[in-house]
């Protein structure tokens, strides 16, 4: 399969620092792209999300469960007024699973470490995060 998001060939060497059966985030990926749906996206880019276009408004929930997984740190590329695209970075690696939903490759240099505790204020997006991981734990049990 040709994997086309951000950093998709340097992530297959990052490992889970959690027993789970996923082998990298490649996997990780081709997981989430069962789980992704409307009730995961962001409840404002609703109207954008299809099954086609399944990584829209995923990245913070899906960056922070990449966090889980595999370590490293989220940080945030700004695409809006005090609106933040988020990805990993693991060992001076950075990927993100979630960019397929932009036209454009974002400036992954400038950017700004996030914060779990603000992103998950949201109780919206906290019941989000929990959700995928719920359905990601389902899926693996299969």
């Amino acid at each position: 399969m040709d994997y086309n998001f951000y950093g998709a060939y340097v992530s297959k060497d990052i490992k889970p620092i959690i027993d789970i059966k996923i082998n990298n985030p490649v996997d990780l990926y081709d997981v989430l792209s069962e789980i992704w749906c409307e009730y995961t996206c962001a409840p404002r880019l609703r109207f954008r999300w299809t099954k086609y276009n399944k990584t829209v408004g995923q990245c913070s929930i899906t960056a922070f469960l990449v966090q889980d997984i595999f370590g490293g740190d989220v940080y945030g590329v700004e695409i809006g007024e005090n609106t933040y695209h988020c990805f990993n970075k693991i060992n001076g690696l950075v990927f993100d699973l979630t960019s397929e939903q932009f036209n454009e490759v974002l400036d992954y240099d400038n950017s700004t470490l996030q914060s779990r505790d603000t992103h998950f204020s949201k109780e919206e997006k906290y019941e989000r995060y929990l959700y995928l991981k719920k359905k990601l734990n389902e899926y693996l049990e299969m």
